[in-house]
């Protein structure tokens, strides 16, 4: 057996294991590394769920260790499992495991993608932030309006009790409560549940596909952190960005998915300079020329959005598209300025607690709030920040109704934002064939 150690975030490192290793006499995981999301580290992937070969579990620790895991631990093999990652960070990894002695290994579509008995639709990025949840959302109601049953199966976000979550289901505001989802997992879920549509998720993902196939016609892998799905599609959907041209082309694995892409939908273009859209277009009429192209505007909205004008306004905006995603701005942004905000306020200096850690460590940040909220005191901090930001009033980006999680006394504003497709083909078309 080969001693490994598996590089992750707590979610395809988690996937990998279950399928490439959990009964694999090949290797011995002997750990798991842990990056990106915040306190994920220091834990156990537990024994009930690692499997027989494993009956003490897998401890979890910090990424910077890596080096001295590997020596440690005798490691020959180290799996790099985890995404929305610049290529030339993936080759300094692979620099730092090689420069201890060990291999560095990525693992395929063929060795990780489990089979569904249901046809797979899925909705992957190219990074974070695309717009690939409005993609799936009218994916999901399009399908509804067909008569079929759709299930959306989305991208892990285990951040809690791993036993507890191995299999979850969301159709109800209250299952959101029973699992004691993040604020990062209620962007993802909440707009599926409003539109009647049945989510599931977890760290099994094959236990998950098994409950899911049972009241599905149709399976919607909702994919996230620009990684590949975890089902081989029948039908592989893939959203670029415009606003970061050439971002297709450098990072892992987004180039994957825009190499494999049967569709490739370019949002944001109502936003976006045309030369950049250019750019995308090109990149994908050399690397997959053969990738129908669905042109898209990020339509947005905003209840009471007339009483915008003339106020000095705090925008939030969904956390991962800033963070990983590493954009600058978002739909909030858009809509301040689309509705005559006066002022859009940088709540740097009135960043509570771990908020204000965030805005050091990304400090690309300044005239936004990312919705940062990995457990209940994160909470606190982001209501805490908006209740001392000075300013009129609250503009809203986040997928969710945040009015429902925090308590401030400043008024917010939503922003909704929809896929708008420009011409032909559009998804209904895609689907139609499909």
């Amino acid at each position: 057996m080969k001693n490994a150690i598996i590089m992750g975030a707590a979610g395809r490192d988690f996937h990998n294991f279950n399928v490439f290793f959990r009964d694999n006499k090949q290797y011995r995981v002997m750990a798991f590394t842990a990056t990106q999301i915040p306190d994920i580290e220091d834990r156990k992937y537990p024994a009930e769920l690692a499997g027989e070969l494993y009956p003490h579990g897998i401890p979890i620790y910090p990424e910077k260790d890596l080096t001295s895991l590997i020596k440690s631990m005798d490691v020959s093999e180290v799996f790099f499992s985890y995404s929305d990652v610049p290529h030339e960070g993936v080759m300094n990894k692979g620099a730092e495991v090689m420069a201890a002695g060990a291999s560095f290994t990525l693992l395929g579509p063929t060795e990780t993608m489990l089979q569904s008995q249901c046809p797979v639709v899925s909705v992957c990025a190219v990074r974070t932030g695309c717009g690939k949840s409005q993609t799936s959302r009218k994916i999901a109601l399009l399908l509804k309006e067909k008569g079929k049953r759709v299930v959306v199966i989305r991208h892990p976000m285990p951040y809690g009790d791993l036993n507890k979550q191995k299999v979850q289901r969301f159709s109800t505001y209250e299952d959101l409560k029973k699992h004691e989802c993040t604020i990062e997992e209620m962007e993802e879920y909440e707009p599926h549940i409003k539109n009647g549509i049945v989510v599931y998720a977890g760290v099994d993902y094959q236990a998950i596909l098994e409950e899911a196939e049972k009241e599905a016609d149709v399976i919607l892998w909702d994919g996230g952190n620009n990684d590949i799905p975890f089902y081989q599609p029948n039908l592989e959907i893939v959203v670029a960005d415009p606003h970061r041209p050439g971002h297709e082309l450098k990072y892992y694995p987004g180039e994957t998915n825009f190499r494999r892409a049967q569709v490739l939908v370019i949002n944001k273009m109502d936003t976006a300079e045309k030369e950049k859209v250019n750019q995308v277009l090109d990149n994908l009429q050399n690397l997959n020329p053969q990738a129908k192209v669905i042109r898209a505007n990020s339509a947005i909205s905003v209840s009471e959005g007339e009483k915008i004008k003339g106020k000095k306004v705090l925008v939030i905006e969904d956390g991962p598209t800033l963070t990983h995603g590493e954009m600058s701005f978002g739909a909030g942004i858009v809509a301040a300025q689309k509705y005559g905000a006066a002022q859009i306020v940088d709540p740097r200096p009135y960043a509570s607690g771990s908020i204000k850690e965030t805005f050091q460590k990304y400090n690309h940040l300044d005239r936004v709030l990312p919705a940062m909220g990995y457990g209940k005191e994160q909470m606190e901090e982001l209501a805490q920040t908006i209740t001392d930001t000075d300013c009129d009033l609250v503009v809203s980006a986040t997928p969710i109704d945040i009015r429902r999680i925090i308590q401030t006394n400043k008024k917010i504003l939503r922003v909704f934002y929809e896929l708008e497709e420009i011409g032909s083909p559009d998804l209904k078309e895609v689907l139609k064939d499909f």
